[in-house]
């Protein structure tokens, strides 16, 4: 298994964090215990833990599955679904005028 260490920088660790806020807010509005999300989930409760703290070295499926267990999923399809930054260089390509070689 691949063990390399992801480097994610403090100010983008914020955005994790916030995200894990979420996540723990989400299982406590469904009045939910830790160990039942974590069972639903098929994961440990420590691992429910790291996901609610925002820890970068969960994996993405683990991320996942707890957000399943909340009936979130379909949240995942959310992520980069409204690309601001690419539609405007997609634009920005298509009122380039086409170049018709030279004669």
């Amino acid at each position: 298994m691949n063990t390399k260490k992801h480097i994610v920088f403090p100010k983008y660790l914020k955005v994790l964090g916030i995200m894990g806020e979420n996540i723990k807010l989400a299982r406590k509005r469904r009045k939910l215990t830790s160990i039942q999300v974590a069972e639903r989930a098929g994961i440990d409760r420590g691992t429910l833990r790291e996901i609610e703290r925002g820890n970068p070295s969960v994996s993405m499926g683990a991320y996942f599955n707890v957000l399943r267990a909340l009936n979130l999923q379909d949240d995942f399809l959310k992520i980069a679904a409204d690309d601001e930054f690419g539609k405007k260089l997609q634009d920005l390509q298509l009122l380039i005028p086409p170049h018709h070689g030279s004669k």
